[in-house]
């Protein structure tokens, strides 16, 4: 599969928190999170559905597939991962931390991130 934007990757972030606190997600919702049209939300989640990451239909509820949870799961791991390494090792504080982590996790390099993570776990 060709890598996701970093916009996607962030609406399956979205997605996937909203699902873990038991929330129905509907597009109405990831609209009113990011400050966005539902035009841009429908676009997004049409190119999300058509790459087998979600599942999403005119006025239902989304949810994702296996291969979604996995890669949401995959984002949501980084991002905690940077963010403490910003904000413990770094002395960020939490919100500069998560912001950083928000931007670098969509393009750091494999080998980076699991040297950053075998660091945090020692």
């Amino acid at each position: 599969m060709d890598k996701l934007t970093a916009s996607l990757e962030d609406y399956l972030e979205a997605i996937y928190n909203l699902e873990i606190n038991n929330q129905v997600v509907k597009p109405v919702d990831i609209s009113k999170m990011f400050n966005i049209s539902r035009a841009s939300v429908t676009e997004a989640l049409k190119k999300l559905a058509n790459k087998g990451l979600i599942n999403y239909g005119r006025y239902e509820i989304l949810s994702l597939t296996e291969q979604g949870l996995n890669m949401a799961q995959n984002i949501v791991s980084k991002h905690k991962i940077l963010q403490e390494f910003f904000e413990f090792e770094l002395g960020l504080s939490t919100e500069e931390a998560s912001l950083n982590a928000c931007r670098i996790e969509h393009v750091i390099t494999d080998n980076a991130y699991q040297r950053i993570s075998e660091y945090i776990r020692k």
